[in-house]
């Protein structure tokens, strides 16, 4: 029998348990939608059904639409492959059926399982349900009556937070906004709901239709001071996508016109956002980054991972205070070692501060921040490592500094510690040449801030166990992170990928284009910052130390441009002095900075690449394209050389850790969109004009010449210089 199946049992009180069967979430399939419907009209067929109930099985209620089934629609182009299921499923045989339907919720309702239970006329959820309505995450808005039934249920303001952030509520939350009217102890959820709608029937409870309530909608003036508070928010927080606007014009839509207009007006626009490039990108990330869970020869080879429990961290600075953070508020300990007393007071006020800072925007509660600090021990030798599962160095990128720590922490450790650093750019091997067995040093490459951005880049040697990988990729979940395996090389994945892009920059403005254009150009296409402010932020230090790093692996394609050293001459480092392509004031923001602007003039007349000594004339198509283009070239080296398992591996990476947009689906989807030809046929024209930094790479060139996307996997394998 199928595992996609709607069953049926009616019991003793002559109500209909109605069950939903698609492990693990119980998602939407078009089986399931037409198992519900055709369970529905038997309901209320039956003489001997009083009412009925909608659950599902193993805990869950329902997970929303099935995604496979929306990524059948990107690849096809075919909507019609989703069901017409808003007003014949929600509202004809949910809503308006003749007999009371009671929701019991556990787990999660989201999307359209949420949608599901809104048109029941009850919702009774077990503590700590979750639910949300969060298509806009995905590129869509909801189908089944989201838009109608949330705003009429919960209020408008609180619908449109909720639809707006895609984030989840708990049941109990729920109940205080009457979008649940009961919570149930899971193992009594089915009696008291079957007990609610037989209640319902004999009239001892409301029959409630949500879509036909206004109560909480308030008067139309008020609707509508609501909704211009809401457009004009959605264009501040997501400036860059029509998808919320197109959401607040379908729920405006209801209240002018009612529900029912509503609800067409919702089901017309879904089936449009359906097939929008924002639905793919975001559609194709959430596959992406569920992939990086499956590791060849790690994940699917019977290892279980081993508990760890005790953390060394090396280093008090930025880095190793966020990486220390993000373990003591997942309840592992903490030893965090540095050179003096205070350097590491220094240290641990910092960890305090940024746990603090987790409470004050409500990530933490103050019990939960107490015992966090209460597991962090600071100490200035390694006496105490003795008996630490894990050790993750974060010192400087000095390669001498590293090699000293790893032999001293080799002799400290117990012989199942793992041996990790938080190297941003150093080879492993470099790291770790000294030592003897190897197969317990990895990469545990953090984004800065390492507790908040969600990224852990795990970086394997050859000689990497699967067991080490393993127990690193399980400490990342642990950890909320999302982490992704790649092979060791300069760079690893992230920043090999990424280092062409400030050099683009570079190069265009040595070339005479405006260096706020290009940041304008950046931040239009979606990216939070441009390149050059990105430089500010991060510091001058740090970057002509990668800078180096990449020369030295990869001279034949690296862009030297004096303009930092220039500014740094004229006493500019950055956000850390206030100083550098922009202003930075305490409490306002970066503003561009126009006396930079002789500074950059020396810069040109050093470098002398303008034609002519005059600037190019370029498109701001072509200013995205002169910065993004060699981005795009040297992830195809990164494919080929196999540092990654699949090319969906460095969509994730690219937004998770460089903030690429999310809706445009990671650097090589949306390089697949804009077309490995146009790419390949663009670099070639800037290397004949500009030099081998524009070299197309022999993979892109081989795709596009036989019109392969450049995310399709390799037809043989990856080549000798594989990683993986």
């Amino acid at each position: 029998m199928s595992q996609k199946r709607v069953m049926m049992e009616v019991g003793d009180d002559s109500v209909a348990v109605i069950t939903i069967f698609n492990p693990p979430l119980n998602t939407m399939a078009v089986p399931i939608i037409a198992g519900l419907k055709e369970k529905f009209d038997e309901v209320s067929r039956r003489n001997d059904v009083k009412a009925a109930v909608l659950t599902g099985s193993g805990g869950k209620f329902c997970g929303g639409l099935d995604l496979n089934l929306i990524q059948k629609v990107h690849l096809t182009g075919d909507v019609s492959l989703v069901p017409h299921a808003s007003v014949d499923l929600a509202l004809t045989a949910i809503e308006d059926c003749k007999k009371p339907i009671v929701a019991a919720i556990k787990g999660l309702a989201l999307g359209g399982g949420l949608e599901l239970a809104m048109g029941c006329h009850a919702r009774i959820a077990a503590p700590k349900a979750q639910l949300a309505l969060p298509e806009l995450s995905l590129g869509l808005i909801p189908g089944l009556g989201g838009t109608q039934r949330l705003p009429r249920l919960v209020g408008l303001s609180k619908a449109i937070e909720m639809l707006m952030s895609s984030k989840s509520i708990l049941s109990e939350e729920g109940k205080k906004l009457c979008l649940i009217d009961a919570i149930a102890p899971s193992e009594e959820l089915l009696k008291v709901s079957r007990k609610w709608a037989l209640d319902i029937a004999e009239r001892r409870k409301p029959w409630v239709k949500s879509l036909q309530r206004t109560d909480k909608i308030g008067s139309l003036s008020e609707a509508q001071e609501v909704l211009r508070f809401a457009r004009h928010q959605a264009k501040r927080t997501a400036p860059n996508s029509s998808l919320h606007q197109a959401c607040l014009d379908v729920i405006q839509e209801g209240i002018l016109h009612g529900g029912y207009k509503g609800l067409l007006k919702e089901d017309k626009v879904f089936r449009e956002t359906v097939l929008s490039d924002t639905s793919k990108g975001l559609v194709h990330l959430f596959f992406a980054q569920r992939a990086t869970s499956k590791v060849p020869k790690v994940t699917d080879v019977g290892l279980k991972p081993r508990q760890i429990k005790k953390v060394g961290v090396i280093g008090g600075g930025l880095m190793g205070c966020g990486i220390a953070t993000a373990l003591i508020v997942s309840n592992i300990c903490v030893l965090l070692k540095e050179l003096n007393s205070d350097y590491l007071l220094k240290g641990i006020k910092r960890i305090q501060a940024n746990v603090r800072g987790l409470v004050t925007r409500g990530k933490l509660t103050k019990d939960k921040a107490d015992k966090a600090l209460s597991i962090l021990k600071g100490v200035l030798d390694y006496s105490e490592f003795k008996d630490v599962d894990m050790v993750i160095e974060a010192v400087i990128e000095n390669v001498g500094l590293k090699q000293k720590i790893f032999s001293e922490i080799e002799k400290a450790c117990p012989p199942h510690c793992i041996l990790a650093t938080n190297t941003s750019t150093i080879d492993l091997n470099l790291i770790a040449v000294k030592l003897n067995p190897q197969d317990r040093v990895i990469g545990a490459h953090f984004f800065s801030p390492a507790h908040v951005m969600p990224l852990l880049e795990i970086v394997r040697t050859q000689k990497t166990s699967p067991q080490v990988i393993l127990d690193l990729m399980t400490i990342g979940k642990v950890i909320n992170k999302v982490p992704v395996v790649v092979g060791n090389c300069t760079g690893f994945a992230v920043n090999r990928t990424f280092f062409p892009y400030t050099q683009g920059a570079h190069l265009l403005v040595n070339l005479g284009v405006d260096l706020f254009r290009i940041e304008g150009v950046i931040s239009n296409f979606g990216l939070p910052m441009g390149p050059f402010q990105l430089q500010d932020v991060s510091g001058y230090g740090v970057f002509l130390a990668v800078w180096k790093e990449f020369a030295k692996a990869f001279p034949d394609r690296v862009f030297t441009s004096p303009l930092i050293e220039l500014l740094m001459k004229n006493g500019r480092n950055g956000k850390i002095n206030g100083k550098g392509y922009y202003i930075y004031e305490k409490g306002s923001k970066p503003k561009p900075d126009p006396s930079i602007l002789p500074i950059i003039e020396e810069c040109r007349q050093q470098t002398k690449l303008m034609p002519a000594g005059k600037p190019i004339t370029i498109t701001d198509k072509e200013i995205l394209e002169m910065v993004l283009f060699p981005v795009v070239n040297e992830a195809c080296r990164v494919l080929d050389e196999g540092v990654v398992v699949r090319a969906s591996d460095l969509d994730t990476t690219s937004v998770l850790g460089m903030s690429f947009p999310s809706h445009r689906g990671g650097i090589v989807f949306w390089a697949d969109t804009v077309g490995a030809n146009h790419v390949y046929k663009s670099l070639k024209k800037w290397s004949e004009a500009y030099g081998s930094f524009y070299k197309p790479s022999k993979y892109l060139e081989e795709r596009a010449i036989k019109g392969i996307p450049l995310s399709a996997a390799a037809t043989s394998s990856p080549s000798s210089k594989s990683r993986l």
